[in-house]
């Protein structure tokens, strides 16, 4: 009996054994855990393929496009450096020079003519022709012969200094040193002087505004401009260009802008800001066109309902001689012009018109242009510009 449970023991141990055998060999395998991946590395910007010329498909090159580049900042455009003008005492003097086409017609041409040992009928002919074709007018020549001949008789004999002497003191007699050529400029208390420029198109009206300004800045002046020549945007271009180089501010208002408005806005900012002298630069008028003149006597009517218009400066182009004399006429009969500015007298053998307007508006010529350089605009002085007709 004893043997027989032995036995089952055994088996039983045996059994045992062979269940955990089978299960460590088949018991389910322990998961590892999963790798660590590297770090990725950075992308890359994106590359463009560019085939430059002379190069295959296959041989592309790759190369990176940069981003786009910021656009500049706009720069504004440098102020323009203010200029100091020279005062405009003593031009004329200095410009005497570029009276040499009047001078070789009217002055050298005369002093010929009456060195002569004789004067006969043909000769003083020749001096009456020679003051009516520098646009003396026929009424002063007339007037200088009649006195010449009277002259020559009770000199009798004549040297060049005598005649010289002599056909001086005629010109100064026709030309008058006893006209007021005082321009007016000066404020009157807390109200600027208000200069009123008129003309026609063509005889240099708003370069004559602009020079003008210029010479007044040089004579210690402030100064502002008002751009009343609404017709033309190139006018008022044109007169910023002349202030802003002299530091002089300028009232403008589109084109097609009422000139009147134009007018009466300047010499208000004038007021307001205490300048010397406001200048108005007017549309240049056909003197045929009613209307226009029409508009011009408005301007100045606007302007004296805020101040006194102080002068009123007529510009003529001493060139169209004859034709000039007409302009003025009609401009006398819309506004009481106060003076008369000749351009272009430097580039002209009739030098005589400054007699002939004086005399048939009975108004002085109070500036007169002798270049196309900025300070070539001079106060008019009689006795200078004869002595520049006659020469040394």
């Amino acid at each position: 009996m004893d043997g027989y449970l032995g036995i089952i023991v055994i088996v039983a141990v045996i059994a045992v054994l062979a269940v955990g055998g089978m299960f460590l060999l088949f018991r389910p395998s322990r998961r590892h855990a999963p790798p660590v991946r590297p770090p990725e590395a950075p992308i890359a910007p994106e590359r463009e393929r560019v085939v430059p010329p002379g190069v295959t498909e296959d041989d592309t090159v790759t190369t990176t496009v940069p981003p786009p580049a910021r656009p500049a900042e706009p720069v504004a455009p440098p102020k323009p450096e203010i200029e100091v003008p020279p005062p405009s005492a003593g031009r004329l003097v200095r410009l005497r020079a570029r009276l040499a086409r009047s001078q070789t017609s009217l002055g050298k041409g005369l002093l010929e003519l009456l060195s002569r040992d004789r004067l006969d009928d043909d000769a003083w002919d020749e001096i009456e022709d020679t003051l009516i074709t520098a646009d003396v007018g026929v009424a002063p020549t007339r007037a200088m012969v009649d006195e010449l001949r009277t002259r020559v008789k009770v000199l009798g004999s004549r040297d060049h200094a005598e005649v010289r002497g002599l056909l001086r003191e005629q010109l100064l007699a026709q030309i008058g040193t006893d006209l007021d050529r005082t321009l007016h400029t000066a404020p009157h208390g807390e109200r600027p002087a208000v200069l009123l420029v008129v003309g026609v198109n063509g005889t240099g009206k708003t370069t004559t505004t602009g020079k003008l300004a210029r010479a007044l800045i040089g004579d210690g002046r402030t100064v502002l401009l008002g751009a009343a020549d609404t017709f033309r945007a190139a006018a008022a271009d044109q007169l910023q260009t002349w202030g802003e180089r002299v530091g002089a501010e300028v009232v403008r208002k589109d084109e097609g802008a009422d000139p009147a408005s134009v007018a009466f806005d300047a010499v208000s900012k004038g007021m307001a800001e205490k300048v010397d002298t406001v200048i108005i630069d007017t549309a240049g008028r056909l003197h045929t066109k009613t209307g226009l003149m029409d508009e011009l006597g408005k301007v100045k009517r606007v302007i004296e309902k805020k101040a006194t218009v102080d002068e009123v400066l007529l510009v003529l182009d001493a060139t169209t001689g004859q034709n000039g004399m007409r302009q003025a006429q009609v401009f006398a009969e819309a506004v009481n012009v106060t003076g008369i500015v000749l351009t272009k007298l430097d580039g002209t053998a009739k030098g005589g018109i400054v007699i002939s307007v004086q005399r048939e508006l009975g108004v002085p010529v109070k500036l007169v242009g002798l270049g196309e350089g900025p300070d070539d605009l001079a106060p008019f002085d009689p006795e200078a510009f004869v002595d520049a007709l006659l020469g040394d």
